[in-house]
């Protein structure tokens, strides 16, 4: 039986996903991060391969149409996606598995995850989200990485994402970057501590 765990966190944009994320594999050792797709050109310093996988919209869509993808979504005029092979690999491995997607690409991991017995057993899903909307617009502004038109259109958007919270295992309801890293954190050890994911044996000597 495969044990590992699939936890896959999602937020509206500016939630502080990518944060918990990294806080997470930098505290588990055996958490494995997996290297999405996408056709939104590297911002600086990224590198391919590492930060993501980027195609051309022409090589991604071959691939959608081989079925390559456990997850793929349009968002803000780019497309993203995860690779399901990869995954399983991961899976298959031992290593549990880290996806930091957003709610259009958790809804399409659930729907195929339903007929997979080793995505099914392992998926965990939590949604993260600051409590009002405008915590979330402060965050989004205090970035200063977005147009004031990119900002309405996320924030136009976080208001659909957040109404799909009920979808999840879980939620977070946003604090200090701490105390939303801790939650996390102790979902992880919850699901990873699991009778079904265990291989205990009693002994008697």
């Amino acid at each position: 039986m495969n044990r590992a765990v699939l936890f896959l966190i999602s937020a509206p944009s500016g939630g502080g996903k990518t944060t918990v994320c990294n806080a997470l594999l930098a505290a588990n050792a055996g958490l494995r991060r997996v290297v999405t797709c996408t056709t939104r050109p590297p911002r600086p310093g990224e590198v391919n391969g590492v930060d993501y996988h980027f195609y051309s919209p022409e090589e991604f869509d071959r691939r959608v149409a081989a079925g390559e993808f456990l997850e793929h979504a349009h968002v803000y005029g780019k497309s993203y996606g995860t690779r399901k092979e990869t995954v399983l690999e991961l899976l298959n491995g031992g290593h549990d598995v880290l996806l930091n997607i957003d709610v259009q690409g958790a809804a399409s991991v659930r729907r195929v995850v339903a007929s997979d017995p080793v995505l099914s057993t392992a998926l965990v899903t939590v949604f993260l989200t600051p409590r009002t909307r405008g915590e979330l617009e402060q965050r989004l502004r205090g970035r200063g990485a977005d147009s004031e038109e990119v900002v309405a259109r996320r924030m136009q958007e976080a208001s659909i994402e957040v109404a799909r919270w009920k979808e999840f295992d879980y939620l977070v309801v946003s604090g200090t970057r701490s105390e939303d890293s801790s939650r996390m954190q102790a979902i992880y050890d919850a699901e990873r501590l699991r009778r079904t994911r265990s291989d205990f044996e009693w002994k008697e000597s």
